[in-house]
Protein backbone atom coordinates (compact mmCIF):
# COMPACT_ATOMS: atom_id res chain seq x y z
CA UNK A 1 0.00 0.00 0.00
CA UNK A 2 2.66 2.51 0.28
CA UNK A 3 3.94 2.07 -3.44
CA UNK A 4 0.45 3.10 -4.20
CA UNK A 5 0.26 6.20 -1.53
CA UNK A 6 3.55 7.18 -3.17
CA UNK A 7 2.47 6.65 -6.44
CA UNK A 8 -0.47 8.66 -6.05
CA UNK A 9 1.34 11.74 -4.39
CA UNK A 10 3.19 11.88 -6.92
CA UNK A 11 0.55 12.00 -9.35
CA UNK A 12 -1.01 14.75 -7.20
CA UNK A 13 1.50 16.93 -7.68
CA UNK A 14 0.94 17.98 -10.66
CA UNK A 15 -2.82 18.19 -10.31
CA UNK A 16 -2.47 21.00 -8.34
CA UNK A 17 0.00 22.52 -9.79
CA UNK A 18 -2.28 22.88 -13.09
CA UNK A 19 -5.03 24.03 -10.76
CA UNK A 20 -2.71 26.84 -9.72
CA UNK A 21 -1.59 27.83 -13.10
CA UNK A 22 -5.29 27.90 -14.70
CA UNK A 23 -6.49 29.89 -11.40
CA UNK A 24 -3.58 32.26 -12.05
CA UNK A 25 -4.51 32.49 -15.89
CA UNK A 26 -8.29 33.18 -15.15
CA UNK A 27 -7.40 36.08 -12.68
CA UNK A 28 -5.46 37.72 -15.82
CA UNK A 29 -8.42 37.23 -18.56
CA UNK A 30 -11.18 38.22 -16.04
CA UNK A 31 -9.85 41.70 -14.58
CA UNK A 32 -5.89 43.08 -14.59
CA UNK A 33 -3.91 43.91 -10.95
CA UNK A 34 -4.04 47.85 -11.81
CA UNK A 35 -7.98 47.37 -12.46
CA UNK A 36 -8.21 45.57 -8.58
CA UNK A 37 -6.00 48.31 -7.61
CA UNK A 38 -8.43 51.15 -8.00
CA UNK A 39 -10.67 48.94 -6.94
CA UNK A 40 -9.38 48.44 -3.08
CA UNK A 41 -7.54 52.13 -3.42
CA UNK A 42 -11.51 53.75 -3.75
CA UNK A 43 -12.84 56.26 -5.77
CA UNK A 44 -9.96 58.37 -8.42
CA UNK A 45 -6.57 57.01 -6.98
CA UNK A 46 -3.78 58.76 -8.17
CA UNK A 47 -1.04 56.58 -10.17
CA UNK A 48 1.44 56.29 -7.65
CA UNK A 49 -1.07 55.37 -5.43
CA UNK A 50 -1.43 52.78 -7.91
CA UNK A 51 2.06 52.05 -7.99
CA UNK A 52 2.89 51.66 -4.30
CA UNK A 53 0.03 49.53 -3.84
CA UNK A 54 1.02 47.12 -7.02
CA UNK A 55 4.49 46.86 -5.48
CA UNK A 56 3.36 45.95 -1.97
CA UNK A 57 1.37 43.20 -3.00
CA UNK A 58 3.71 41.75 -5.34
CA UNK A 59 1.81 42.76 -8.69
CA UNK A 60 4.48 45.05 -10.18
CA UNK A 61 6.63 41.84 -11.15
CA UNK A 62 6.61 40.17 -14.89
CA UNK A 63 3.35 37.77 -14.45
CA UNK A 64 6.16 34.67 -16.01
CA UNK A 65 9.80 35.45 -16.19
CA UNK A 66 11.20 38.59 -15.51
CA UNK A 67 13.85 38.69 -18.39
CA UNK A 68 14.86 41.97 -20.55
CA UNK A 69 12.33 40.82 -23.39
CA UNK A 70 9.45 40.76 -21.71
CA UNK A 71 7.78 44.08 -21.60
CA UNK A 72 6.97 43.82 -17.69
CA UNK A 73 10.56 43.75 -17.31
CA UNK A 74 11.98 45.26 -13.41
CA UNK A 75 15.49 45.17 -13.28
CA UNK A 76 15.01 44.72 -9.24
CA UNK A 77 14.31 41.34 -9.15
CA UNK A 78 16.08 38.11 -10.46
CA UNK A 79 15.18 36.44 -13.36
CA UNK A 80 13.05 33.53 -11.96
CA UNK A 81 11.19 36.17 -9.44
CA UNK A 82 7.92 36.57 -10.95
CA UNK A 83 4.29 36.49 -10.37
CA UNK A 84 3.53 33.32 -10.84
CA UNK A 85 6.84 31.64 -9.17
CA UNK A 86 6.19 33.48 -5.83
CA UNK A 87 2.59 32.58 -5.85
CA UNK A 88 3.56 28.92 -6.36
CA UNK A 89 6.02 28.83 -3.84
CA UNK A 90 4.39 30.54 -1.17
CA UNK A 91 1.48 28.73 -2.04
CA UNK A 92 3.11 25.04 -1.78
CA UNK A 93 4.38 26.37 1.51
CA UNK A 94 1.17 27.34 3.08
CA UNK A 95 2.41 30.70 3.21
CA UNK A 96 -0.84 32.55 1.69
CA UNK A 97 0.20 36.05 2.44
CA UNK A 98 -2.07 38.89 3.24
CA UNK A 99 -5.34 39.75 1.41
CA UNK A 100 -5.98 42.14 -1.47
CA UNK A 101 -8.72 43.90 -0.01
CA UNK A 102 -8.23 43.85 3.84
CA UNK A 103 -4.55 43.83 4.19
CA UNK A 104 -4.93 40.98 6.74
CA UNK A 105 -3.30 37.64 7.51
CA UNK A 106 -4.87 34.74 4.77
CA UNK A 107 -3.84 32.25 6.85
CA UNK A 108 -6.22 33.87 9.78
CA UNK A 109 -8.80 34.26 7.76
CA UNK A 110 -8.97 30.97 6.81
CA UNK A 111 -8.56 29.48 10.72
CA UNK A 112 -11.36 31.77 11.92
CA UNK A 113 -13.44 30.58 8.98
CA UNK A 114 -13.37 26.79 9.36
CA UNK A 115 -14.73 26.53 12.80
CA UNK A 116 -18.20 28.31 11.24
CA UNK A 117 -18.42 26.27 8.49
CA UNK A 118 -17.56 23.04 9.90
CA UNK A 119 -20.88 23.85 12.90
CA UNK A 120 -23.24 23.69 9.68
CA UNK A 121 -21.88 21.28 7.22
CA UNK A 122 -20.40 18.25 10.00
CA UNK A 123 -23.98 17.96 11.68
CA UNK A 124 -25.34 18.42 8.33
CA UNK A 125 -23.40 15.62 6.42
CA UNK A 126 -24.01 13.08 9.08
CA UNK A 127 -27.69 14.07 9.41
CA UNK A 128 -27.92 13.49 6.09
CA UNK A 129 -25.82 10.47 5.93
CA UNK A 130 -28.01 8.43 8.60
CA UNK A 131 -31.45 9.64 7.31
CA UNK A 132 -30.53 8.98 3.42
CA UNK A 133 -28.89 5.35 4.00
CA UNK A 134 -31.68 4.24 6.60
CA UNK A 135 -34.97 5.85 4.17
CA UNK A 136 -32.96 4.16 1.06
CA UNK A 137 -32.65 0.63 2.82
CA UNK A 138 -36.61 1.04 4.21
CA UNK A 139 -37.81 2.02 0.49
CA UNK A 140 -35.64 -1.14 -1.25
CA UNK A 141 -36.95 -3.51 1.43
CA UNK A 142 -40.47 -2.19 0.00
CA UNK A 143 -39.21 -1.67 -3.63
CA UNK A 144 -42.52 -2.10 -5.93
CA UNK A 145 -44.81 -0.89 -3.10
CA UNK A 146 -46.75 2.47 -2.70
CA UNK A 147 -43.95 3.48 -0.66
CA UNK A 148 -41.40 2.72 -3.28
CA UNK A 149 -43.09 4.95 -5.80
CA UNK A 150 -44.13 7.60 -3.19
CA UNK A 151 -40.74 7.80 -1.55
CA UNK A 152 -39.09 8.19 -5.39
CA UNK A 153 -41.94 11.27 -6.35
CA UNK A 154 -40.90 13.02 -2.99
CA UNK A 155 -37.28 12.35 -3.81
CA UNK A 156 -37.55 13.87 -7.11
CA UNK A 157 -39.73 17.02 -5.98
CA UNK A 158 -37.16 17.22 -3.89
CA UNK A 159 -34.45 17.62 -6.31
CA UNK A 160 -36.65 19.56 -8.63
CA UNK A 161 -36.64 22.74 -6.47
CA UNK A 162 -33.67 25.13 -6.48
CA UNK A 163 -31.80 25.84 -2.90
CA UNK A 164 -32.97 29.36 -3.18
CA UNK A 165 -36.59 28.32 -2.70
CA UNK A 166 -36.04 26.81 0.45
CA UNK A 167 -33.61 29.03 2.06
CA UNK A 168 -36.42 32.08 1.55
CA UNK A 169 -39.31 29.42 2.38
CA UNK A 170 -37.08 28.77 5.47
CA UNK A 171 -36.49 31.94 6.72
CA UNK A 172 -39.99 33.35 5.51
CA UNK A 173 -42.10 30.23 7.31
CA UNK A 174 -39.44 29.22 10.39
CA UNK A 175 -37.75 32.81 11.25
CA UNK A 176 -40.41 35.25 10.16
CA UNK A 177 -43.65 33.71 10.98
CA UNK A 178 -43.28 31.65 13.71
CA UNK A 179 -40.06 32.90 14.91
CA UNK A 180 -38.38 29.47 15.53
CA UNK A 181 -34.95 30.63 14.61
CA UNK A 182 -33.00 33.88 13.34
CA UNK A 183 -32.84 34.55 10.25
CA UNK A 184 -29.06 36.06 10.43
CA UNK A 185 -26.43 36.02 12.07
CA UNK A 186 -24.05 34.08 13.78
CA UNK A 187 -22.74 33.50 17.66
CA UNK A 188 -19.71 31.57 19.45
CA UNK A 189 -20.21 28.91 21.94
CA UNK A 190 -23.87 27.30 22.67
CA UNK A 191 -25.54 30.76 21.44
CA UNK A 192 -24.13 28.95 17.81
CA UNK A 193 -26.88 26.32 18.06
CA UNK A 194 -29.63 28.72 17.29
CA UNK A 195 -28.13 30.12 14.36
CA UNK A 196 -27.26 27.15 12.78
CA UNK A 197 -30.26 25.13 13.37
CA UNK A 198 -31.94 26.15 10.23
CA UNK A 199 -29.70 26.04 7.58
CA UNK A 200 -28.92 22.84 9.15
CA UNK A 201 -32.61 21.26 8.21
CA UNK A 202 -32.30 23.14 4.90
CA UNK A 203 -29.01 21.53 4.26
CA UNK A 204 -30.42 17.72 4.89
CA UNK A 205 -33.23 18.23 2.88
CA UNK A 206 -31.82 19.60 0.07
CA UNK A 207 -29.08 16.87 -0.34
CA UNK A 208 -32.17 14.12 0.89
CA UNK A 209 -33.81 13.95 -2.51
CA UNK A 210 -30.36 12.99 -5.13
CA UNK A 211 -28.90 10.97 -1.96
CA UNK A 212 -32.15 8.86 -0.99
CA UNK A 213 -32.32 7.98 -4.78
CA UNK A 214 -28.42 6.95 -5.24
CA UNK A 215 -28.45 5.21 -2.02
CA UNK A 216 -31.69 3.14 -3.63
CA UNK A 217 -30.43 2.13 -6.52
CA UNK A 218 -27.46 1.17 -4.81
CA UNK A 219 -29.48 -1.08 -2.80
CA UNK A 220 -31.56 -2.68 -5.53
CA UNK A 221 -28.34 -3.55 -7.64
CA UNK A 222 -27.08 -5.32 -4.93
CA UNK A 223 -30.37 -7.14 -4.17
CA UNK A 224 -29.90 -8.96 -7.38
CA UNK A 225 -26.74 -10.49 -6.99
CA UNK A 226 -26.24 -14.24 -6.35
CA UNK A 227 -25.24 -14.01 -2.55
CA UNK A 228 -28.52 -12.20 -1.78
CA UNK A 229 -30.57 -15.19 -3.53
CA UNK A 230 -28.21 -17.46 -1.92
CA UNK A 231 -29.25 -15.93 1.73
CA UNK A 232 -33.21 -16.22 1.24
CA UNK A 233 -32.31 -19.34 0.09
CA UNK A 234 -30.90 -20.60 3.61
CA UNK A 235 -34.12 -19.28 5.06
CA UNK A 236 -32.72 -15.79 6.17
CA UNK A 237 -35.85 -13.11 6.33
CA UNK A 238 -35.77 -10.41 3.88
CA UNK A 239 -34.66 -7.72 6.85
CA UNK A 240 -31.59 -9.73 7.78
CA UNK A 241 -30.65 -10.20 4.11
CA UNK A 242 -30.93 -6.45 3.34
CA UNK A 243 -29.59 -4.96 6.68
CA UNK A 244 -26.62 -7.84 7.70
CA UNK A 245 -25.60 -8.48 3.78
CA UNK A 246 -26.76 -5.61 1.34
CA UNK A 247 -25.93 -2.85 3.52
CA UNK A 248 -22.10 -4.62 4.01
CA UNK A 249 -21.43 -4.99 0.28
CA UNK A 250 -23.01 -1.12 -0.94
CA UNK A 251 -20.40 -0.03 0.96
CA UNK A 252 -17.77 0.97 -1.59
CA UNK A 253 -20.35 3.11 -3.54
CA UNK A 254 -21.40 4.85 -0.08
CA UNK A 255 -17.46 5.61 0.54
CA UNK A 256 -17.13 6.91 -2.44
CA UNK A 257 -20.59 9.21 -2.29
CA UNK A 258 -19.44 10.14 1.40
CA UNK A 259 -15.56 10.95 0.82
CA UNK A 260 -15.93 12.77 -2.46
CA UNK A 261 -17.94 15.34 -0.33
CA UNK A 262 -15.16 15.87 2.28
CA UNK A 263 -13.79 18.92 1.37
CA UNK A 264 -17.24 20.62 1.89
CA UNK A 265 -17.28 19.95 5.38
CA UNK A 266 -14.30 22.49 5.52
CA UNK A 267 -15.24 24.81 2.70
CA UNK A 268 -18.84 25.13 3.54
CA UNK A 269 -21.90 25.92 1.62
CA UNK A 270 -21.38 29.06 -0.41
CA UNK A 271 -25.50 30.13 -0.07
CA UNK A 272 -25.94 28.98 3.08
CA UNK A 273 -23.59 30.52 4.77
CA UNK A 274 -24.26 33.97 2.46
CA UNK A 275 -27.69 33.92 2.98
CA UNK A 276 -27.45 33.21 6.86
CA UNK A 277 -24.71 35.29 7.83
CA UNK A 278 -22.37 32.71 8.63
CA UNK A 279 -19.12 33.75 8.94
CA UNK A 280 -17.62 30.80 7.25
CA UNK A 281 -15.24 30.09 4.23
CA UNK A 282 -18.02 29.62 1.99
CA UNK A 283 -19.23 33.32 2.68
CA UNK A 284 -15.39 34.38 2.63
CA UNK A 285 -15.46 32.55 -1.04
CA UNK A 286 -18.37 35.16 -1.60
CA UNK A 287 -16.93 38.27 -0.18
CA UNK A 288 -13.66 37.45 -1.57
CA UNK A 289 -15.17 37.44 -5.16
CA UNK A 290 -17.42 40.16 -4.75
CA UNK A 291 -14.16 42.44 -3.23
CA UNK A 292 -12.21 40.98 -6.23
CA UNK A 293 -9.57 39.47 -3.32
CA UNK A 294 -7.59 37.44 -5.52
CA UNK A 295 -5.21 36.51 -3.11
CA UNK A 296 -7.55 35.22 -0.83
CA UNK A 297 -9.52 33.24 -3.73
CA UNK A 298 -6.92 31.67 -4.95
CA UNK A 299 -5.90 30.29 -1.35
CA UNK A 300 -9.37 29.30 -1.30
CA UNK A 301 -9.08 27.34 -4.85
CA UNK A 302 -5.91 25.69 -3.45
CA UNK A 303 -7.53 24.57 0.09
CA UNK A 304 -10.57 22.83 -2.17
CA UNK A 305 -8.23 20.89 -5.10
CA UNK A 306 -5.96 19.67 -2.33
CA UNK A 307 -8.69 18.41 0.27
CA UNK A 308 -10.60 17.11 -2.89
CA UNK A 309 -7.32 15.28 -4.10
CA UNK A 310 -7.08 14.28 -0.28
CA UNK A 311 -10.45 12.65 -0.28
CA UNK A 312 -10.44 10.81 -3.21
CA UNK A 313 -6.80 9.30 -1.65
CA UNK A 314 -9.12 8.70 1.20
CA UNK A 315 -11.47 6.61 -0.73
CA UNK A 316 -9.17 4.55 -2.54
CA UNK A 317 -7.59 3.45 1.20
CA UNK A 318 -11.33 3.22 2.86
CA UNK A 319 -12.36 0.49 0.22
CA UNK A 320 -9.33 -1.84 1.68
CA UNK A 321 -11.38 -1.69 5.14
CA UNK A 322 -14.72 -2.87 4.01
CA UNK A 323 -13.73 -5.10 1.33
CA UNK A 324 -11.07 -7.53 1.52
CA UNK A 325 -10.76 -8.08 -1.70
CA UNK A 326 -9.54 -4.70 -2.42
CA UNK A 327 -6.05 -4.33 -2.72
CA UNK A 328 -3.88 -1.70 -3.79
CA UNK A 329 -1.15 -2.68 -5.67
Amino acid sequence: MLTYLLRRLFYTLPIVLGVMLLTFFLFFMVTSPENVARRQLGKNPTPELVRNWLKTHGYDKPQFVNLPFDKQYNPEYPWWDSQFTTHMRATLLFQFGKSDATGEDIGDRLRQGAGPSALVTLPAFLVTLLVTVSLSLVIALYRGSYLDWGGMFICVLLMSVPIMVYIIAGQWLLGLVLRYFPIFGFATGTDSLRFILLPLVIGVIVALGASVRFYRTVMLDEIGQDYTRTARAKGLSERVVLFKHVLKNALIPILTNVVADLPLLILGSLLLENFFGIPGLGNLAIVAINELDFSLLRALVFLGSLLYIVGLLLTDISYTLVDPRVRLD
